[in-house]
């Protein structure tokens, strides 16, 4: 979104903010690079460097060197920000966002319906 022209920003709104998806896209591989959380999150390199530090700074993660790399691991027990949310870990919609996608089941009597029993 961050790439796109000012004018088509008014009808793309999203639900989660940039912060949210570099911290979902860190939980999902602790271990990417700067330059794979900007492809991820259509963001540009620095703003996700910024986000980074942001988050580090809050305590929502700590960064170790590995190798050459960074690895990230994100706070447990770490809260949400806003008063809405005051008091609530943010690791229940972490694990929810950063689970594989899985096949979208049928509802409950649907198989019974098709197969005619």
């Amino acid at each position: 979104m961050e790439n796109e022209p000012a004018g088509s920003r008014r009808n793309h709104w999203t639900f989660l903010t940039n912060h949210a998806r570099v911290l979902i896209a860190i939980a999902r591989d602790p271990g990417v690079r700067l330059r794979d959380l900007a492809a991820i999150c259509d963001l540009t390199e620095r703003t996700v460097q910024t986000i980074v530090t942001d988050l580090e700074a809050d305590g929502y993660l700590t960064r170790t060197r590995d190798g050459r790399r960074n690895r990230y691991a994100i706070a447990p027990g770490a809260r949400f920000r806003h008063p809405a949310e005051a008091g609530r870990e943010i690791a229940g919609l972490l694990s929810y966002l950063a689970a594989p996608l899985t096949a979208p089941t049928a509802p409950p009597g649907q198989d019974r319906a098709a197969g005619g029993a």
